[in-house]
């Protein structure tokens, strides 16, 4: 199984890093995204984050020229037809993302490799919804994909030792360092952050401690690079309360119930930075605590 065309469902954060690197690494990629202006954003946010690395040196001029004319975008799932591996990186939701593999089984050449970037959902049952089973892996990447060094490789019940060490060879390509997991519910990473970030909205639910007070306290008590608070509005609120639902549901345990307050904040839209207000408010020069 070799690995030459990436394609890439979804021109989000996820999406848009996964072709960044995939693209750096010397892979041909094409972006899938149903909504033309994602796509075009897209290129242009690749484009800014590589000159990045050509103003600190990591890439030179030439190497960002190079990797831009490798990536191509479409609106369609049919033209990623040819692809040696499809990452998808759609939203964190089992129904679209199953949607999504339906369709795809049946456009893609019958060796290609089928892979979901999803931080929690199984498997082994996202594999079940394609014609390929034995060639379905879990590749999680971390966010910002070209800065955090991790992924986490997941195997399905069905997965292949082909389509496993192909997935690997490629991920080893873009000089990543890779932890495997087991096919558990929110994997390794997020089974053990996303209930911290519960526990700190729990902690300002009630009351212990302000959102200033819980992220500074973490940040120089546990010397974590950011709080768990302003980490969750960089990872977007919808995506926290999905995983915690996932981990809930998944493993029937109490200490996993979503927070109250997470999931009212979701519900009023503050979803963190991407819309400008979560546990902090982002509109003006400074992000404010929202309570």
């Amino acid at each position: 199984m070799a690995i030459q065309k990436i394609g890439v469902i979804g021109a989000g954060q996820m999406g848009v890093g996964i072709a960044h690197i995939s693209a750096i690494a010397n892979y041909d990629v094409i972006i899938q995204d149903i909504n033309a202006d994602n796509l075009q954003k897209a290129i242009t946010n690749i484009d800014k984050n590589m000159q990045r690395q050509v103003d600190s040196e990591k890439i030179t001029l030439d190497a960002k020229k190079k990797s831009l004319s490798k990536i191509s975008t479409s609106p369609t799932l049919h033209d990623l037809e040819d692809c040696d591996l499809v990452i998808e990186a759609a939203t964190e939701n089992e129904k679209i993302k199953t949607k999504i593999f339906e369709q795809l089984s049946q456009i893609v050449k019958k060796e290609a490799i089928l892979a979901s970037n999803t931080s929690s959902i199984s498997i082994t049952r996202l594999a079940a919804s394609t014609d390929r089973p034995e060639q379905f892996i879990g590749i999680h990447f971390m966010n910002p994909v070209p800065v955090m060094k991790l992924v986490e490789m997941i195997r399905g019940i069905a997965t292949s030792d082909e389509t496993f060490k192909a997935s690997e060879s490629y991920i080893n390509a873009l000089d990543k360092t890779i932890a495997v997991s087991e096919d558990f519910p929110a994997f390794i990473v997020n089974r053990i952050l996303m209930p911290m970030i519960n526990e700190a909205a729990y902690t300002l639910y009630e009351g212990v401690g302000s959102i200033e007070a819980i992220d500074t306290a973490m940040k120089l008590g546990t010397n974590h690079p950011m709080g768990p608070l302003q980490l969750a509005d960089f990872i977007g609120l919808d995506t926290c309360l999905s995983i915690m639902q996932v981990l809930y549901d998944g493993l029937a345990d109490s200490k996993y119930r979503p927070c109250p307050l997470l999931v009212k904040y979701v519900e009023a839209g503050w979803l963190g930075r991407k819309t400008n207000r979560g546990f902090y408010d982002y509109r003006g020069n400074e992000p404010i605590p929202t309570r």
